[in-house]
């Protein structure tokens, strides 16, 4: 039943949601935040699929992953905005106050299934799931109760929502490490290996190339494909 609750049976169920507001987070980064209906929640870590309706566009329905916790009051996705953006991120630039897009889902198997110790693997951008995954753990008081590991590899160092995991991590258990190269990314990897093994999940979140990379890199220490769970970004 997991792929049709994770996937088949949300995509059917479509909202409208109203835009509140945009702000940068970093250079070329953008969050865009919506009003979250009372009965509406998902599982940290999943995405949904965001169609433009207030102009016509090629290609109106891309999927973003939910940055903001289902502790929080609103439906929050960030994203890289570039200077020559796609249409369909021009579109998002141009929402105003109380404009509206439907979403379809939440979607996907991204989150944490049970308290075993967790290894959050983010390239870039792909840190934007593991915010609601790590922002749902702080704010409920048990969430906690596994360990979790959190690396970070950001070339450009932006290191999205760093003041967020830096107070977390005061207050939780929750480890973080800021890297800004590969050969930094599998030493961290590969200490968690020795110390887990097969006995924690990992979730990897980034580009195709780097999430491809680590996860045959896992399987070639033995850790089993079902304890390895991908996200891959690309670009539009």
């Amino acid at each position: 039943m997991g792929f049709f609750q994770d996937n088949l049976i949300p995509i059917f169920k479509k909202r409208e949601l109203l835009f509140q507001e945009s702000y940068k987070e970093a250079e070329n980064v953008f969050s865009f935040v919506f009003e979250k209906e009372k009965d509406m929640t998902w599982k940290a870590g999943q995405y949904g699929l965001f169609s433009i309706t207030h102009k016509k566009i090629k290609n109106p329905t891309k999927p973003f992953s939910l940055s903001s916790s289902p502790t929080e009051n609103v439906i929050k996705i960030t994203t890289v905005i570039p200077d020559e953006p796609s249409d369909f991120k021009k579109a998002l630039l141009e929402l105003k106050k109380g404009s509206k897009v439907s979403m379809s889902g939440p979607l996907g198997p991204f989150y944490l299934k049970d308290n075993r110790p967790a290894l959050l693997v983010a390239g870039g951008i792909g840190i934007t799931p593991f915010r609601s995954i790590v922002k749902r753990l702080s704010d409920e008081s048990s969430g906690f109760g596994n360990k979790v590991h959190l690396l970070y590899m950001d070339s450009q160092q932006s290191f999205l929502f760093k003041n967020e995991w830096d107070e977390i991590s005061k207050q939780a258990s929750l480890n973080v490490n800021y890297l800004t190269s590969r050969d930094e990314l599998y030493l961290k990897i590969n200490e968690f290996l020795t110390s887990y093994k097969d006995e924690a999940n990992y979730f990897i979140a980034g580009p195709k190339s780097m999430t491809d990379s680590i996860s045959t890199h896992l399987l070639n220490q033995n850790v089993h494909k079902k304890n390895i769970t991908k996200d891959v970004f690309t670009g539009y």
